[in-house]
């Protein structure tokens, strides 16, 4: 499907953010205990652990991983790459409606 990708790269960025709350709400926290809590293969609770620190977001520990300090730098930025998004999807929808009604 043309929308397959698109699809699968939202649901990793919603895990990601699932994993990033659950930091939130029970730092410092480790690997082991956040599969536990999300019910997730470690390797996945990982990568996502990974690709927030890239980010910038959190930050790893002795104890385990922690929201930064100036995580709310980088949620501003996150804030105006979804709306964004959201225009990109407004277009692919109008455009699939534009298609669909010729056919």
């Amino acid at each position: 499907m043309v929308l397959r990708k698109l699809k699968q790269e939202a649901e990793v960025a919603l895990r990601h953010l699932e994993v990033l709350e659950l930091v939130e709400k029970n730092q410092p926290i480790g690997i082991f205990k956040l599969a536990d809590m999300i019910k997730l293969p470690k390797h996945k609770v990982r990568y996502s652990l990974r690709v927030l620190e890239q980010s910038g977001i959190i930050e790893p520990t002795q104890h385990g991983a922690m929201v930064r300090d100036d995580a709310d730098e980088v949620f501003k930025k996150l804030k105006e790459e979804i709306g964004d998004i959201k225009d990109l999807i407004d277009k692919i929808e109008k455009k699939i409606e534009d298609i669909c009604s010729r056919l």
